[in-house]
């Protein structure tokens, strides 16, 4: 389950997809189907949010990870790899590694 949380222990991938808007549904199919066919089932593995930006030239996709090793793995994994190959075709990704410092809620849950 998604979960943002300074305690909860995960590595963040954020990784930002530029992209024409003309290509942005394809992009956010391209995803969904990697993330359900391939990612969920990689070690490591916790959860996979993605986002299309309103104006169509940008997909961002919020990745946690039970550690920063799991997704230097995965990064690494041949089955992986050919699905990179496919986002790169239609867009260019911005990836970073992140641990989350702040979150501050309205209605805090106890």
């Amino acid at each position: 389950m998604s979960e943002i949380g300074v305690k909860n222990g995960v590595a963040t991938m954020i990784n930002v997809f530029h992209v024409e808007p003309e290509d942005q549904k394809k992009l956010v199919a391209l995803l969904v189907e990697t993330t359900e066919s391939v990612m969920r089932h990689v070690p490591g593995f916790v959860s996979a949010n993605i986002h299309a930006s309103v104006d169509g030239t940008r997909v961002v996709n919020y990745a946690q990870w039970e550690s920063e090793e799991h997704i230097e793995a995965m990064l690494a994994d041949p089955e992986v790899h050919p699905h990179f190959a496919e986002v790169r075709a239609i867009a260019r990704p911005e990836r970073g590694t992140y641990r989350v410092v702040y979150v501050e809620e309205a209605n805090p849950r106890d």
